[in-house]
């Protein structure tokens, strides 16, 4: 019985993903105020994603963008730290009978004062994130998803979404030219994300590659959906790659935006988005091999604790 479940979920994890149901979408944010300056060839929006508390990051990162003539749209993240009990037990993943749990997760409870219970994933009803997931990076993967929406009911093809902690390492209108040539490699219809850098990089400048995919309770054999250990060069500008860390800078086509979409209103939220978006079923994701936009090294962070309260004080 227990492997007829798990047969069961394998196929609803790696097929049928829409037909599950489920709150988060009930929690997307809107997009307000756009207009049809933030585009660019080969790219019809572009989404920068900050917090109303971090103004200073959006300058910084404008300031590096605005001299080649680039203007993206400011998306108001979900700020994390001000959802409720309520809202960030809807968000996330509720255990049940057919899920496989024994592992630590954390959780969020009503008489918890909005402390992160480390325990084991035990209780059925009960919802859980990985270990030691923050309430900011609950806003973060909420923040991506909301733009996904509004990109996907807009009718775009194409986004640029990026994060406000970039570091712009080359002319970023070269990235019109890598999509026409992307496209003529592997077909339009045969990628779904391209990042504009090799890989994230930590304090010290490093690369930082990820090679596998963490546990989910809700997709307990997930290490069969895509080949998470995949890195293929393409040519000497393209890779192919199975997983990554880092969603500061990333190109979505319209086949991408779907494929996350119906993954988080299928499964919810449970890990970071940047451990979470490389795992719906046959996603592919591109990188590329010589840095146009990366992720700037040391940058202010909100993600692990509501920093900008002590930057105003």
């Amino acid at each position: 019985m227990k492997n007829s479940l798990k047969l069961l979920f394998f196929l609803v994890c790696t097929w049928n993903v829409d037909i599950l149901n489920g709150d988060v979408s009930d929690h997307f944010k809107k997009a307000f105020h756009k207009s049809a300056v933030y585009s660019m060839r080969n790219i019809d929006y572009i989404y920068m994603i900050n917090l109303d508390q971090r103004p200073e990051k959006f300058k910084m990162s404008l300031d590096q963008l605005t001299p080649y003539g680039i203007y993206p749209y400011r998306f108001s993240a979900v700020n994390g730290w001000e959802l409720s009990i309520e809202e960030i037990n809807d968000v996330g993943v509720k255990f049940s009978p057919e899920m496989e749990g024994g592992f630590m997760a954390t959780s969020y409870h009503s008489d918890g004062h909005f402390q992160p219970s480390h325990e084991y994933v035990l209780n059925y009803g009960q919802t859980y994130f990985c270990h030691c997931m923050a309430r900011g990076t609950i806003g973060i993967a909420l923040s991506h998803i909301s733009v996904l929406q509004d990109a996907f009911d807009s009718g775009f093809e194409t986004i640029w979404v990026m994060e406000d902690d970039i570091d712009v390492k080359r002319d970023p209108n070269i990235l019109s030219d890598l999509i026409d040539r992307l496209d003529q490699l592997v077909g339009k219809e045969n990628w779904d994300i391209l990042f504009t850098d090799r890989d994230i990089r930590d304090a010290h400048g490093e690369y930082v590659p990820c090679h596998g995919a963490a546990k989910r309770p809700d997709c307990p054999i997930n290490l069969f959906c895509n080949d998470y250990y995949a890195r293929r060069a393409i040519n000497d500008e393209f890779w192919q790659i199975g997983s990554r860390f880092g969603a500061h800078s990333m190109i979505v086509r319209r086949s991408g935006m779907k494929k996350l979409l119906q993954f988080y209103k299928a499964h919810q939220i449970f890990l970071p988005y940047d451990m979470d978006f490389i795992i719906p079923p046959g996603i592919k994701l591109f990188a590329i091999w010589e840095d146009v936009v990366s992720n700037l090294p040391r940058a202010l962070s909100d993600n692990g604790g509501a920093n900008y309260l002590k930057s105003s004080n």
